[in-house]
């Protein structure tokens, strides 16, 4: 695999820290995620379902492949452990804070310190400077709110929405995968380490950088409107006769302008005055919505699929998450990967979305056991037996 021999300290907890060191894992690299007593938080994520799954998803999908420590390192054998094991590895990947981590010695001029081959990965809500720097930080409020993606995601004038779950904090996954690569690419002609930080407040504004580019430079932005006032009603969605929703993207402001028509079925609206030009369309957006939903709602949607791809235009249906677990495509794109449940099976699960022809993985080992491999792992350092069990004794480790 890709990054074999890689060796990565995953001291991180929730979501966006654990994503990335499950990314690195899955291209290959040797991932030791070490925990406090009790566990990362995600772990109980459903212990309040009523019914028992039997398992947590929301976990799984960033920890697979692993192997599990405990560590306790406000005890000084269990902080001492954690820094050796940094000692060995190439990256050291943490979302604590950082004033707990000049705390314990665990920060990155004292581990790069002992090691300056070593790659110190941080993970914040707002990054390492500033007035705000030292506030905690969530996907909901650092990434959405803060960062303008709540305001310019729900249409003008709109109560804001919850959305879905570590959304920013996947985003901001891939963020700190690509930036320690980019580290360990510059070790390589240095031969040092160093320290790279990324924070989910600059994660949402890289995201939100199309309409944000146009705010710094013009100082505003257009705003999110309702699907039956669009800007341009070509890109929209609409809604199929069995209440299938579908959306099209038009290659450029007008693209495929009579194809889309014919599509519908409102050839007539070819002539129509009102949409001579696409600055008439876009005067007349409105009224050209209301008229194209009626053209689409008398059509099945396997009808309105089968005319736009023999239009070649460019279109994609609405899916539940059930329609995506069952889309030949998705898994044809290499988006699920198996994941083994430790009980001799094995289920589908989310895959990082990046693809190596030839040296993808294609089943990835469970997800590690709270502590697991807290003995295997010490033992590689080079505590005996009998060490390991005063450190256990003592509640050092678990």
């Amino acid at each position: 695999m890709l990054l074999k021999g890689l060796k990565v300290i995953d001291f991180t907890s929730y979501i966006a820290g654990p994503g990335a060191a499950c990314i690195l894992s899955d291209w290959g690299a040797d991932v030791i995620k070490v925990e406090r007593p009790g566990g990362d938080t995600m772990r109980h994520a459903f212990a309040d379902l009523k019914n028992d799954i039997g398992s947590n998803p929301t976990f799984d999908v960033d920890n697979r492949g692993k192997r599990g420590v405990v560590l306790d390192i406000a005890k000084p054998a269990g902080c001492e452990a954690l820094a050796k094991l940094a000692a060995t590895a190439d990256v050291f990947l943490t979302n604590v804070r950082p004033v707990s981590l000049r705390k314990y010695g665990l920060d990155d001029q004292t581990l790069r310190a002992a090691s300056p081959r070593l790659v110190y990965a941080v993970i914040t809500g707002y990054g390492l400077e500033g007035p705000d720097a030292h506030l905690p930080g969530f996907d909901m409020t650092a990434f959405w709110a803060r960062s303008g993606m709540a305001y310019m995601t729900a249409p003008k004038g709109a109560e804001p929405f919850q959305r879905t779950t570590g959304l920013g904090d996947h985003a901001t996954s891939l963020a700190t995968v690509a930036a320690i690569l980019a580290a360990l690419y510059e070790r390589e002609r240095t031969g040092e380490g160093r320290l790279v930080q990324t924070s989910l407040l600059a994660t949402g504004v890289y995201l939100m950088s199309a309409d944000l580019a146009l705010q710094l430079k013009l100082g505003r932005v257009a705003s999110i409107r309702p699907r039956n006032n669009p800007i341009n009603a070509l890109s929209s969605y609409y809604k199929s006769a069995d209440d299938h929703w579908f959306v099209h993207n038009p290659r450029g402001p007008s693209g495929g302008w009579e194809a889309f028509l014919k599509a519908a079925g409102r050839e007539d609206l070819i002539d129509d005055e009102r949409f001579a030009s696409g600055k008439a369309r876009r005067q007349h957006a409105r009224e050209l919505s209301a008229e194209l939903d009626v053209g689409f709602a008398a059509l099945s949607f396997e009808e309105i699929a089968r005319r736009l791809d023999e239009a070649d235009l460019v279109w994609a249906p609405m899916q539940t998450p059930a329609e995506v677990a069952a889309d030949p495509q998705v898994e044809a794109a290499g988006a699920i990967i198996e994941v083994e449940d430790g009980k001799g099976g094995s289920y589908r699960s989310p895959a990082a979305p990046a693809r190596f022809p030839g040296a993808d993985a294609t089943v990835r080992p469970p997800v590690p056991e709270l502590g697991q491999h807290t003995r295997e792992v010490l033992g590689e350092l080079g505590y005996s037996a009998d060490e390991v069990d005063v450190m256990f004794a003592a509640g050092a480790a678990a």
